[in-house]
């Protein structure tokens, strides 16, 4: 027979008031290697055990400041360094667009990681055997007991004052926690065999399921019902049409609801003749027209329109809107070559409407005025 080791007494109580005393009793007695277990959390519990704060803060804290950190060097170095890439006119390195994900890894992290911490920190992944599992004593406070044990690593321990403490108390039961020797000294192994075959089991399992379930399954009536829509997708095949193709022109001579056609495709001098800015040039005109100018124009054409471009190379620089040529264009003209296109620029028709076109073009007038300023301008 394998030799027994005490590991603690223990005491079960019937009400929540009933432990609060025990515990309030024990912390006068002086004992401090003791714990407390109930069915569910009990109110002000903590302050009468008079516990530290948990350890497991500066953990989480961390591993969520490495997730930000992480985050944000990733993404910093992937599009300013590596692949650095010029959207919709912002820095490389964008902060406010990074926010989300960096919140996210963050959070995820923290969470993750301090799940992790505690249990192979605290419950000794994967040897989570503990003298008090498995006992009536845990079974009762898993049920409708509260209880309280004291160990007997306790500097005060001694069985008999133990008991008589707990009698005193009017404990309905008291009993005694004992362990194998063999118990004492074990430390956790994160690298047991068994714990090895374990987790190279659960990821085929789990490796499988997955395969499955997103190649197979999916694929499979009734779960593949997103895949069978009615409805035409760009490039797709139709056999509705007689001509099998989805994307469809306008139907000639109607007019799409809420747009007015474009008179001059393919006329941008005349466009320049006819077309006429309806706006007049104010502070909040000009406030719209710099805002969609730094956008949709300054990656290229930089922020003062001398064609020196942020690209880096990227693209071929435009030339400057400060020439003699297109300071003499009217704004018909350049509204044209916004709406059209013109060489390698493309249309901008999509990102600005015709209002926004218009307004950018007195923008750019203001830089041409302030760029080639006159002596009456100076006044």
């Amino acid at each position: 027979m394998e030799k027994q080791n005490l590991y603690s007494i223990t005491a079960l109580f019937d009400t929540p008031d009933e432990i609060i005393r025990a515990v309030e009793t024990v912390q006068k007695e002086g004992y401090t290697k003791y714990d407390v277990n109930t069915p569910y959390p009990v109110h002000g519990m903590d302050t009468k055990m008079k516990l530290p704060p948990s350890k497991l803060g500066y953990f989480a804290l961390a591993l969520g400041l490495s997730g930000a950190a992480g985050a944000l060097f990733f993404m910093w170095w992937s599009l300013s360094k590596d692949y650095p890439l010029v959207i919709g006119g912002k820095p490389f390195f964008a902060l406010p667009a990074f926010i989300p994900v960096t919140f996210e890894v963050t959070v995820l992290m923290a969470s993750v990681g301090t799940v992790l911490t505690m249990l192979l920190l605290y419950f000794r992944l994967p040897n989570l055997s503990h003298p008090l599992h498995d006992t009536d004593y845990m079974r009762s406070v898993s049920n409708d007991k509260f209880g309280i044990s004291i160990e007997a690593e306790d500097s005060l321990f001694d069985s008999e004052r133990v008991n008589k403490l707990f009698e005193r108390l009017g404990a309905k039961k008291i009993g005694e926690v004992c362990f194998d020797e063999e118990e004492i000294n074990k430390k956790p192994k994160i690298f047991d065999g068994k714990f090895i075959i374990f987790l190279i089991f659960t990821a085929i399992i789990i490796s499988g399921a997955s395969y499955f379930t997103f190649n197979k399954l999916l694929y499979m009536s009734p779960y593949n019902w997103m895949m069978e829509q009615e409805k035409i997708t760009p490039q797709s095949h139709s056999k509705f049409f007689s001509d099998g193709f989805g994307m469809r022109n306008p139907v000639p001579g109607t007019v799409a609801r809420g747009s007015m056609p474009y008179l001059f495709k393919g006329l941008p001098d005349l466009a320049g003749q006819k077309l006429v800015n309806p706006l007049i040039p104010d502070e909040k005109i000009l406030a719209i027209g710099k805002k969609k100018f730094d956008t949709y124009c300054s990656p290229c054409h930089g922020y003062f329109a001398k064609g020196d471009a942020r690209l880096n190379g990227q693209f071929p620089n435009p030339p400057s809107l400060h020439s003699d040529k297109v300071r003499n264009w009217s704004d018909g003209r350049i509204f044209a070559v916004m709406t059209e296109g013109q060489n390698i620029m493309p249309s901008y028709a999509q990102q600005l409407t015709p209002d926004e076109r218009w307004e950018v073009i007195l923008y750019v007038r203001a830089l041409q005025r302030a760029v080639n300023a006159k002596e009456d301008d100076l006044k």
